[in-house]
């Protein structure tokens, strides 16, 4: 079982952690230490011993940070995590602010007093959010200083967890579709082509990807923690803890890779001198860009290199996609049945709610791990983004309501994410509008056309517009990339307001999932996964145009909807989906599901 903080974070952590930060910052003359959410990989999801905002603060978000001085303390969250933080976090001891508007550096130019002195850890920053806090703590007449060691690390002492060391396996070549060294080939023709000799990588996705290998160190990711260099001729040299190689790693990698333990990766990056070194500034941390100028490397800022083709998925990965969702699916299904029968009378909790879940999932035999915590929100604890059912705020199922589940599943051939909001009892009229708002979005996003060159940016107002012309929105993207079993978020394509350089290419998978959130009363969201297809004509057009094949089968609430708010397209369109679903889904599931299933996916 991966190492998790689960639901030990609470509000008494930060009472009791802060202070022993706080004499650590003092043995080093520091007045005050960030803490972001990232670890030494950037990860977003962390093993248990990375997670240190967790531990400093109580907050499990998987977005934040913190600074804590002297004699006060903010933790920043952005507004997937409004309601969260406010549980989990002590309101008296640390001030809530927006991550986003404004952000660490705002609160560093406001609170900053000339002469003072704040430390952070190197390896835990990448060099151009480094910069934008130097800057900030400039302005208030304040510096920033390296601290070694880390003081945080120093006050978690003997508690702090060990570090993972799950086995590092091949991921053969029926599900990666590709060979590693084909791989490198093509990824160190791409680097001698920007006139770099080498590529630092340092994000456990690239790596597992690159070298075609899974771990298990990150909770809810197959992924291991290592770094790696590759070369333009496409040898590499791969960091990883011995007691990590599986007996037939080293054959796997064959000879054109370099294995090599943690130790030897400061040597490895000294000895890169004289040399054109890539490294991602929003991947990889200022320590790699340090030491690499220290040594006399030539330093290329530029986008991980693995990661646009690691987007855009082979054939065989995306057909991999279509059978883990069909597996996917029936599983979810099952659940749906089970949440539109037994569920509306027994009214369970929300940990049952995902403990049925899982184990309808864990039933498929090929169930490798969940692809995150499940979302399961029941009436108010709806309306929280990213809630995760805990014993302080679960909530039983009531009649009137709405249940929003998320959830997702990691396969060896691929990796899933979907939402669906199911009524409980009969929903008010308020709740199937809504419903509904959000319902025109997705659908308007699964079907959209589009020429080559076009970002997810362009297509995000599709998504809301519903919702904005009845004054309605949400504060979360729209859609983020999947990987193929790897993160269930992956870059560089994503579908949102912020604006984006990526352009969206064939055998890119994102997700659509717009949704609705009522603070203290229900939540919506509708999410599936689809996987953007090769251009095609349209009849009487001049261009081809790419579009979106959805890859999630499972039905859609017809009970939440008000249908004289859709228009026939929309609703030719639903009917549509929910046949495909029911003759994909329907032959794998039991008589009584599939019964229901044709119901449940019956004409609007």
């Amino acid at each position: 079982m991966r190492q998790t903080f689960d639901e030990a974070t609470d509000p008494s952590f930060g009472p009791r952690h802060v202070p022993l930060i706080r004499h650590a910052m003092a043995a080093q003359g520091l007045d005050g230490f960030l803490v972001p959410h990232e670890d030494e990989h950037q990860n977003e999801y962390l093993p248990a011993a990375n997670d240190r905002l967790a531990w400093a603060t109580g907050f499990t978000g998987s977005a934040g940070a913190a600074v804590i001085l002297k004699d006060k303390a903010a933790v920043f969250v952005d507004g997937r995590y409004a309601l969260q933080v406010r549980d989990q976090v002590d309101g008296g001891l640390f001030e809530v602010r927006d991550l986003v508007d404004g952000g660490v550096p705002a609160y560093l130019e406001a609170t900053l007093s000339a002469g003072q002195t704040i430390g952070y850890d190197p390896r835990l920053h990448s060099p151009d959010a480094l910069e934008r806090l130097r800057a900030a703590a400039a302005r208030a007449g304040a510096a920033l200083k390296p601290a070694e060691p880390n003081p945080l690390d120093q006050a978690w002492g003997a508690e702090r967890p060990a570090q993972p060391q799950a086995p590092v396996v091949s991921h053969p070549l029926e599900f990666a579709g590709e060979a590693s060294a084909d791989k490198r080939a093509r990824v160190g023709a791409g680097l001698k082509d920007q006139g770099a000799d080498a590529a630092v990588l340092t994000a456990p996705a690239s790596i597992a990807w690159l070298f075609n290998i899974r771990g298990g160190d990150v909770i809810r990711s197959p992924l291991p923690l290592s770094q790696a260099i590759l070369n333009a001729d496409g040898s590499a040299r791969l960091f990883l803890d011995p007691a990590k190689v599986s007996p037939d790693l080293p054959a796997w990698l064959g000879n054109g890779v370099s294995l090599e333990t943690p130790e030897a990766l400061e040597p490895a990056l000294v000895s890169l001198r004289g040399q054109r070194v890539l490294v991602d500034p929003s991947l990889s941390s200022a320590w790699y860009f340090e030491t690499l100028k220290a040594a006399g490397a030539e330093v290329k800022p530029a986008p991980d290199p693995t990661a646009l083709p690691r987007a855009c998925k082979n054939p065989v990965e995306v057909e991999g996609a279509r059978q883990a969702h069909l597996r996917d699916g029936a599983a979810l299904t099952r659940f749906l049945h089970w949440v539109a029968s037994e569920a509306q009378h027994s009214l369970p909790d929300e940990p049952a709610v995902v403990a049925q879940l899982e184990a309808f999932r864990e039933a498929t035999g090929a169930l490798k791990d969940l692809s995150f915590d499940t979302i399961a929100g029941a009436g108010a604890n709806g309306a929280i983004v990213h809630y995760r059912p805990t014993t302080r705020q679960a909530k039983t199922l009531v009649p009137g309501s709405l249940l929003l589940v998320d959830s997702g599943a990691q396969y060896l051939d691929g990796t899933t994410d979907v939402t669906r909001t199911v009524a409980i009892g009969a929903p008010s009229a308020e709740m199937r509008q809504r419903f509904t708002l959000v319902l025109k979005g997705h659908l308007a996003l699964a079907r959209v056309r589009f020429p080559a060159g076009t970002s997810g940016s362009a297509l995000d107002v599709l998504a809301r517009a519903a919702l904005w012309s009845a004054g309605l929105d949400y504060d979360h993207g729209t859609g983020h990339g999947v990987g193929s079993y790897l993160g269930v978020h992956e870059g560089p394509q994503r579908i949102s307001k912020a604006p984006s350089a990526v352009a969206l290419k064939p055998g890119m998978i994102v997700s659509n999932e717009p949704g609705y959130y009522k603070e203290g009363a229900y939540g919506i969201r509708i999410e599936n996964l689809q996987v953007v297809t090769e251009p095609a004509e349209i009849p009487g057009g001049e261009r081809p145009m790419l579009g979106f094949e959805t890859l999630t089968l499972a039905p859609i609430d017809r009970n939440a909807i008000d249908k004289a708010l859709m228009t026939a397209e929309e609703v030719a369109q639903l009917d549509a989906y929910h046949a495909r679903v029911l003759a994909a889904v329907g032959p794998l599931v039991e008589a009584p599901v599939r019964a229901w299933l044709a119901e449940a996916c019956a004409p609007l």
